[in-house]
């Protein structure tokens, strides 16, 4: 952003809050507006920073330890992550990052807690499994491939308001159970478009068009289904509504007011329930992702890794991802997240950095420490990178 031409900043928030041209000109013009007209100039000139809410950590003693990996570029690495802490590995692409944390210790770890059958890259051995309980990976990935999937079903909100609604008079006179208002399943949907609320148009040799479904009128559910009524809403009208709207409708039933004011801690307040999954960004899905993790009774003893989290995220909603990230380290769980974004890697507990290049050029542990050494470290550029970051050259006018 620093380097460009021109800035175009859009918002002022997300979804139905966004949607403004906010301000059009050059890095420095944008840099030189007040946080109240641009909150991507405050950040561009410092005033704004992502930090740390959460207390700095240093290791006790306990490691997950990588021992002689040497699969792809790996050059017999022996890695130790801190348990209990947030670990980010660090180095230029083709370094190695993603074979050591993914190919190596996840799919050893995965194989180990979570019963799967992938097999691990090459390396000796992995001390320290027995310290977790399982093991989650967080990604951009999509959360369902098929427009039924939404907010609401994957962190299973949706359930929860299956049951509240047949518990609603007028359903139990009429016999409704909780599968009558599940767009899924034969009796409470619309059966001309199967509860997607569309009908798809097949377009021949252009891509599938889809248009609301003249029954339903996109609401997914028959007139019979529709006319059971929670506070003189409907499960098709609580389905339209955002996050922030569901919570003052149901902000007396605790059980949905917990998937709810998640949702919305994680910054995804202005999502409606039943957006399709197909329309979500990668850093949505993400943030969905966490928020069903995060909404779970945590045990600790869980850890999580994930792949550059950061890409294509504001500050802003790096901001809230790294403030959730702490959140599950100091419920006792480790985290490590492989990472390029500079604001992310200077808010890390520990840093494994490896390189010095990428290819045949990468794969060797250049650094493991605190964040406060690597600068010294001769072979990270990492490092290097991190001293220019703190002392930005001036944007060009």
């Amino acid at each position: 952003m620093r380097l460009a031409d021109e800035l175009i900043e859009l918002g002022p928030e997300a979804g139905v809050e966004g949607g403004q041209l906010l301000f059009q000109g050059t890095p420095a013009a944008c840099a030189a507006l007040s946080i109240s007209q641009s909150r991507t100039g405050a950040y561009l000139s410092r005033r704004l920073a992502v930090t740390r809410d959460a207390k700095s950590k240093a290791p006790d003693g306990a490691w997950l330890s990588v021992r002689e990996a040497r699969a792809n570029n790996l050059r017999d690495v022996d890695a130790k992550f801190p348990i209990g802490l947030l670990t980010c590995v660090t180095g230029v692409s083709g370094s190695g990052k993603s074979t050591l944390v993914n190919d190596v210790l996840a799919a050893a770890a995965a194989r180990k807690l979570n019963g799967a059958k992938t097999i691990p890259g090459k390396h000796r051995q992995i001390e320290n499994l027995d310290f977790f309980e399982k093991l989650v990976q967080v990604d951009q990935e999509p959360i369902g491939r098929s427009p039924r999937s939404n907010p609401a079903s994957y962190v299973d909100l949706l359930t929860l308001l299956r049951d509240l609604y047949a518990q609603v008079p007028l359903a139990k006179i009429r016999g409704y159970k909780a599968s009558r208002f599940s767009f899924n399943v034969r009796g409470g949907r619309c059966e001309r478009c199967q509860g997607d609320g569309a009908i798809k148009l097949d377009m021949q040799f252009m891509a599938d068009a889809y248009a609301p479904c003249p029954s339903c009128g996109g609401r997914r559910y028959n007139r019979e289904t529709l006319e059971v009524l929670f506070h003189g809403k409907s499960i098709a009208d609580v389905l339209n509504m955002t996050v922030r709207e569901a919570i003052a409708l149901f902000r007396n039933i605790p059980r949905v007011m917990d998937k709810l004011t998640t949702l919305d801690a994680v910054g995804l307040g202005y999502l409606t329930l039943g957006q399709s999954a197909t329309t979500l960004s990668g850093g949505e899905a993400q943030r969905i992702k966490l928020s069903l993790e995060l909404s779970k009774r945590q045990q600790g003893a869980t850890l999580y890794i994930l792949d550059e989290p950061t890409t294509g995220l504001h500050w802003v909603d790096i901001q809230k991802l790294m403030d959730l990230l702490f959140k599950l380290r100091d419920q006792g769980n480790t985290v490590i997240v492989i990472e390029h974004n500079l604001d992310v890697i200077n808010l890390a507990d520990w840093l494994i950095d490896l390189g010095p290049g990428g290819g045949r050029e990468g794969g060797d542990l250049i650094y493991a420490g605190p964040r406060a050494s690597i600068e010294a470290a001769a072979r990270s550029l990492t490092g290097a990178a991190l001293k220019r970051w703190r002392h930005p050259a001036p944007m060009p006018r």
